[in-house]
C-alpha cells in the first residue's frame, strides 16, 4: 500500500488525515486483507470518487453503503460499474427513477463517470470489500474516513445536495448542519427496498432545481 495522493484539492482538504491512528491501523488491515483475500476494488480504484470529483466541484454527493462485491463490478464510485459489466439491480433502478423523473433513457452500460466529471460525488460509506460478502469491511475503519469527509463538504459555502439513500447513508445525515446545502433522503434503490421510497423521490430533478436556483450549472444526468 502506497501514501494516497488524490491530485486535485482533496489532498488539501485531508491533509493530515491519512497519518491518524485509525487509518494506519486501516491501511495495515487493508495490506494484509489484499494479500490473502479477493478485495474489491483493486486497491489503485478505492480512492476514484475523490480523484474524479475535486472538492471545488462537488454539486451533488450520492452516499452508497460499500462495494459490489461481485468480480469486475466495482471501480470506487458508488453504484457505477464499469463498461462491459451489466449493470446491478439497484442501478438498473436508479436508472428507471431517472428515466420516470426526467424522461432520461437508461444508457446501456452501467459506469457513472461522467455523473464524476460533472460534481456528482458518487462516495459508499466504506471503499472495500471482501469479493461475495457484503458489509465485510465495515468495522475497519472506514466510516469514520467517509465521516470525516462528509464533514470536510458540509464546511463548505457553496451549496450542495446531499443525496441520502438508505439506512447507511442516512446515518451519516447529523454531519450535515451547513443550512446552504440540501438533504434528501430516501430507500435504498436495491429491489428490496426501492418501492419502499426510492421510486418516485424524483431526487434528481430536485437536484437540479436546488442547484438552479443557486445560480449553479445543472447536471446532465444522461448517459452516453
Amino acid at each position: 500500500m502506497i501514501m494516497v495522493e488524490l491530485g486535485n484539492d482533496w489532498d488539501e482538504q485531508l491533509a493530515g488525515e491519512f497519518d491518524k491512528e485509525y487509518y494506519q491501523r486501516l491501511r495495515k488491515i487493508l495490506a494484509r486483507e489484499y494479500k490473502t483475500q479477493t478485495i474489491y476494488p483493486d486497491m489503485h480504484d478505492i480512492f476514484n470518487a475523490l480523484k474524479l470529483t475535486p472538492y471545488h466541484s462537488v454539486k451533488a454527493v450520492i452516499l452508497g453503503q460499500d462495494p459490489y462485491h461481485g468480480p469486475g463490478q466495482a471501480h470506487g464510485l458508488s453504484f457505477s460499474v464499469q463498461k462491459g459489466v451489466i449493470p446491478p439491480p439497484s442501478l438498473k433502478n436508479i436508472f428507471k427513477e431517472l428515466e420516470d423523473d426526467l424522461g432520461v433513457v437508461p444508457p446501456d452500460h452501467g459506469e457513472l463517470t461522467e455523473w464524476a466529471r460533472q460534481g456528482v460525488l458518487l462516495l459508499n460509506t466504506v471503499l472495500t470489500v471482501r469479493a461475495s460478502n457484503p458489509n465485510s469491511h465495515k468495522e475497519i475503519g472506514w466510516q469514520i474516513f467517509t465521516d470525516n469527509v462528509v464533514r470536510k463538504l458540509n464546511e463548505r459555502e457553496k451549496p450542495m445536495v446531499f443525496l441520502l439513500w438508505g439506512a447507511n447513508a442516512r446515518r451519516k445525515v447529523e454531519l450535515i448542519t451547513n443550512p446552504n446545502h440540501l438533504i434528501l433522503t430516501c430507500a435504498h434503490p436495491s429491489p428490496f427496498s426501492a418501492n419502499s421510497g426510492f421510486f418516485g423521490c424524483r431526487h434528481f430533478s430536485k437536484t437540479n432545481a436546488f442547484l438552479e436556483a443557486r445560480g449553479q450549472a445543472l447536471i446532465d444526468w444522461q448517459i452516453h
